[in-house]
């Protein structure tokens, strides 16, 4: 499948197709109800979609200071086409736009292990304490 099939647009995926993207990398999935509440309260959404059916997702959630990349989820049939940088970029921008730098908002995010590089190229880093939490520098510190 070329890039020019994949197309990542502004949309929250159902609970289903989250549920599905997360069982095909390996995660728990989570009750309908819980999963759409969850997705509902998101800041901001994009998914990847191809031939109709949504391979990617990755979202913001937070309250306007704190900011939190979550679900940033490809399925493995279609990793490494970059569909999870165009995710990130696409994230990013969201982020430059509403929690500029030295604006005094917190970026972070939860990462798996191994996939530290992927993030590190965005700005994100580990917390001094070698948590599995990395995050974006942007309170001007």
């Amino acid at each position: 499948m070329s890039d020019k099939e994949i197309k990542i647009i502004t949309k929250t995926p159902t609970p289903k197709q989250y549920n599905n993207l997360r069982k095909a990398v390996g995660w728990h999935c989570l009750e309908y109800e819980r999963a759409e509440k969850a997705l509902n309260k998101s800041l901001f959404s994009v998914c990847a979609i191809a031939n109709k059916k949504v391979i990617g997702f990755g979202r913001i959630v937070g309250d306007g200071i704190y900011f939190y990349i979550q679900d940033v989820i490809v399925e493995p049939k279609h990793q490494g086409q970059g569909i999870g940088h165009n995710i990130m970029k696409i994230l990013m921008k969201y982020l430059d736009s509403h929690a500029p730098k030295k604006s005094g908002a917190f970026v972070g995010l939860m990462i798996a292990p191994g996939i530290e590089s992927f993030y590190r190229q965005y700005g994100f880093d580990f917390l001094p304490d070698d948590s599995p939490f990395m995050c974006e520098g942007r309170n001007g510190h």
